[in-house]
């Protein structure tokens, strides 16, 4: 009997998430290895400081602090880039595709501002890219859109995908609190990064949404192609009319395509959610995404979308997958090839054919005819009032206005609110928000 291949490691990066592939791997290597018929060997792994403590210890002879040199090393079969960023992290997955060798990333910004390339250089030098921790952590929801709705055409998927931000409108909505108190509590928690803008203004729903979009259509988005809207404005107010209308609030990653038009949107804002609806109960730092396809219809799928344990667990899912096509030299892997195709001439929707229902709220002088002169703004852009409620506002001698619409679209409403600000009776800048009409 032959000895079984053994297959070398390295880890770019130790930081919560190289710490979590280390534990796990290393606690439940003998069942893997087992089930997959090969040696797992954890070779080398990159630290940017050697002397820092940390909670799991490697081996110091397998450390470095050049991580370019565990992408070089003709030794290494699977290079797992877990540093994060655009710089160092590009070069280190260029360069282990460019030996052919199979890299594992957890970076949804790498993937969304360089995609293209990444996947260029995999198939030029036949290695492989796998990226299922990059979106939703623990969910295996690229595996689902690559392999097992890979029957399917897909109208429409949406969802949460960030914790943080789920986080902080549960606690505002259950604690009827400002924003600025509930981001002071998350940061303490340790659920918000010092720096939270990533999270808060959308642009790390907005990186993961772009994996998606390409996974699912084949076209990549960039960010500064899509609606990026973010949680700071929202107050309990919000929660409070959403809940008279029927209403939740989740930031959403929306990715709809007309396929009759062939038009593609991708966005990402806060949304008003039926009441009724999976999504809109999904609290704290979860994740859940709806998945709609042609033929197999609405999927859901929900669960941890960050930490460690959630991010490791996807992250030694693709070392496994990455095992199977070392072993046995097959899998369903080659990515690029057929979404190329799935794209075919594929457009960005313009703003007249994202179609919604819309949350207005304006902060307007407490004063007679307001209202008529708000309504007749919006009735010269076509745009329809459903409803409307009234009430003191915090500052005296203003109220505050808040009025759902019939659908609409990104266009007309956009110049409304160009002329909205211009009233010299609306006080402050307007909020609008999204209704999601989902049916999943």
């Amino acid at each position: 009997m032959t000895d079984p291949l053994t297959l070398n490691i390295g880890l770019c990066g130790f930081g919560t998430v190289g710490q979590g592939v280390w534990k796990h791997l290393s606690a439940n290597r003998a069942e893997l290895e087992s089930r997959l018929g090969v040696k797992l060997n954890l070779a080398r792994v990159a630290v940017r400081d050697r002397k820092k403590p940390r909670t799991v210890k490697a081996p110091a002879a397998r450390l470095t602090d050049d991580p370019l040199a565990i992408a070089n090393d003709p030794s290494i079969d699977i290079v797992c880039e877990l540093m994060g960023g655009t710089t160092i992290a590009r070069q280190v997955t260029l360069a282990a595709l460019r030996h052919g060798k199979i890299v594992v990333s957890a970076n949804k910004a790498l993937i969304c501002e360089h995609g293209p390339e990444i996947i260029a250089a995999a198939q030029k030098h036949g290695g492989h890219f796998f990226f299922e921790a990059s979106v939703a952590g623990g969910i295996p929801i690229i595996k689902a859109l690559r392999e097992g709705l890979v029957a399917n055409r897909f109208p429409r998927i949406y969802g949460i995908l960030n914790g943080t931000c789920n986080y902080i409108l549960t606690q505002m909505e259950d604690q009827d609190a400002p924003y600025a108190d509930v981001l002071a509590e998350a940061k303490r928690l340790g659920y918000a990064e010092a720096d939270e803008s990533l999270d808060v203004d959308g642009w790390d729903t907005a990186h993961k949404a772009s994996v998606l979009a390409w996974l699912a259509h084949g076209v990549w988005i960039k960010t500064d192609q899509m609606i990026v809207e973010g949680i700071s404005r929202i107050t309990p107010a919000d929660f409070k009319n959403a809940t008279t209308l029927g209403f939740g609030i989740k930031l959403l990653a929306i990715i709809t395509r007309d396929f009759a038009k062939n038009e593609l949107c991708v966005r990402v804002h806060p949304t008003l959610l039926p009441e009724g609806n999976v999504i809109a109960n999904v609290s704290g730092v979860f994740n859940a995404i709806s998945v709609t396809g042609d033929v197999v219809g609405t999927t859901l799928y929900s669960g941890r979308g960050a930490g460690q344990d959630a991010t490791a667990s996807a992250v030694i899912s693709d070392i496994a997958d990455a095992s199977s096509l070392l072993k046995h030299g097959k899998g369903a892997h080659l990515i690029g090839e057929a979404t190329e195709i799935r794209s075919s001439g594929c457009r960005l929707a313009p703003p007249e054919s994202i179609r919604s229902r819309y949350y207005l709220r304006l902060t307007v002088k407490d004063q007679p005819g307001v209202l008529a002169r708000v309504a007749s703004v919006m009735a010269r852009q076509h745009v329809s009032i459903a409803s409307v409620i009234q009430s003191p506002a915090e500052t005296s001698g203003a109220a505050s206005l808040v009025l759902t619409t019939h659908e609409s679209n990104e266009r007309a409403m956009r110049a409304t609110l160009k002329q909205l600000r211009a009233l010299s009776s609306v006080l402050d800048d307007p909020l609008l928000l999204r209704i999601g009409d989902f049916e999943g």
